[in-house]
Formats: structure tokens, sequence, C-alpha cells
């Protein structure tokens, strides 16, 4: 009976664990949406709902997490060696603060969302930018200033914080070039995305 419970609760866990699991390329957004059903459509729906671009969603979930959904920032350290707490509250595929991630529920009322789940990223990325577009007139298909932006936040954009930050404009420069892989990767095989029934094995 012991062995039994054990191996029922193994087939639960381990699911879940894969599905956690980042990507195996993160360089290919076919072969990403390809390995993690589902992902095409909540990005995509995100993009319907709010008219941010898949491309763009995907690079900004790169730079911040590299699409690892338990993602936290590094902790810090009094005296070196000494366990100080971490350095923000940014967690998540989308390193979203606390009170970031409260603002979006509060404004949406997405009240079950959670920063470790894809489909609630997607959307809080797209409400997030779709808002930035709304209040710093950023074109949404403009990943460049998008992220600088989502970094800074918009308060922080309008100062042009980033001009003090050269390594923030270099960053913001990959997500540009990143943004474009997707882009040009996801028009190749977005007939294929769209039509569920050939593309996934099973």
């Amino acid at each position: 009976m012991f062995w039994l419970r054990f191996f029922l609760l193994l087939s639960l866990v381990l699911p879940l664990g894969c599905a956690k699991k980042p990507p195996s390329n993160l360089n290919d957004s076919c072969a990403m949406f390809k390995e993690k059903s589902g992902w095409y459509d909540d990005a995509n729906a995100a993009f319907k709902k709010w008219g941010v671009p898949i491309h763009v969603q995907l690079a900004i979930i790169h730079q911040e997490s590299r699409f690892r959904a338990q993602a936290k920032t590094p902790t810090e350290y009094l005296l070196w060696f000494i366990p100080w707490g971490r350095k923000s509250s940014a967690y998540g595929y989308a390193q979203v603060k606390d009170e970031t991630w409260d603002w979006y529920i509060e404004k949406t009322g997405n009240s079950g969302a959670d920063r470790d789940d894809f489909e609630d990223v997607t959307d809080f990325i797209g409400w997030y930018v779709n808002y930035t577009h709304k209040t710093l007139g950023i074109s949404k298909w403009d990943a460049y200033n998008q992220y600088l932006a989502y970094h800074e936040g918009h308060g922080g954009f309008q100062r042009k914080t980033f001009n003090k930050k050269p390594w923030l404009i270099g960053v913001a420069k990959k997500v540009k070039k990143r943004a474009a892989m997707y882009q040009t990767q996801i028009a190749r095989c977005k007939e294929d995305l769209e039509n569920d029934w050939s593309f996934w094995p099973f």
C-alpha cells in the first residue's frame, strides 16, 4: 500500500515539475512552442487581447528569467556570509515585484493570477506594455523602448534614467535583437502553431 501511494504521488508531482522546466531551446520560438503545449495559445490570447506581439512578450520573458517559472532575485549577504534576504520581491517568468503584480490584479480583476503561470504572465506583459503605450506613446512593437520602460518603470523612462545606465542600454538592444529573431521564427511556423492537430505530436 505504501509503494502504491508513493508512485501515485510521484505521478502527480513529476508532470508539475516538467511543466515548470524551461524549454530546451531558448533560441528557437517554434521549438519552444512545440515543446510547451499551450504556450502559443496563451501568448496569442494576450496578443489578441492587448495587441502586444508574441515576439515582444517572449523577448521580455527571456531577458527577465530565461523562461524559469520560479526565478527569484539573488540573495544578499551581510558580511559576505549571512543571508540577508533578496534584493527585491521580483519573482516568476517576468520578474514582477509584489507591488506591480498587485497593481495588475487590481486593474484587471485577475485575482487568481500567479507570477509562475505562463498564461498569467503573458497577460500581465500584454497589460503592462499596452499601458506603457497609452501612457508614454511607445509602440507595442518597439521591443527596445518597451523594455527600457519595463525595467525603469514609467516614471523612470520619462526621466530617462536609463541614460545613466550604459549596461541597461546594452540589454535593451539584446531584447530588441531577440524579439526580431523570434518574430522571424514565428512567421515561419505560425500556420502550424495555429493548426494544433497537425503540429502537436499527440
